[in-house]
């Protein structure tokens, strides 16, 4: 399942397919490659500078981890790393 990524301050895109993960951690090892920055993984996220979120099919923002992976496998409709200040609030 492919999905666009973009990244607040970014002028391009990423087109991503799911299917190519095994979970969180190695997605967000793909997108600190691919964006160069650092994410942490859900638990570890305070004081990142940066929150990966998603659009659910529901068009709610969530942020990556809230759910277990099959379920945002199942869900993600598009993925957004934004600045971490925006995300907490």
């Amino acid at each position: 399942m492919y999905v666009k990524v973009s990244m607040d301050g970014a002028p391009y895109l990423r087109k991503i397919d799911l299917k190519v993960y095994k979970g969180y951690s190695d997605l967000l090892k793909a997108l600190e490659y691919m964006f160069k920055l650092t994410v942490g993984l859900y638990s570890e996220r305070d004081g990142c500078k940066y929150a990966p979120t998603y659009e659910d099919k529901d068009g709610d923002w969530m942020l990556v981890g809230d759910v277990p992976w099959e379920m945002f496998m199942l869900s993600c409709k598009r993925m957004r790393i934004m600045k971490g200040s925006e995300a907490k609030g």
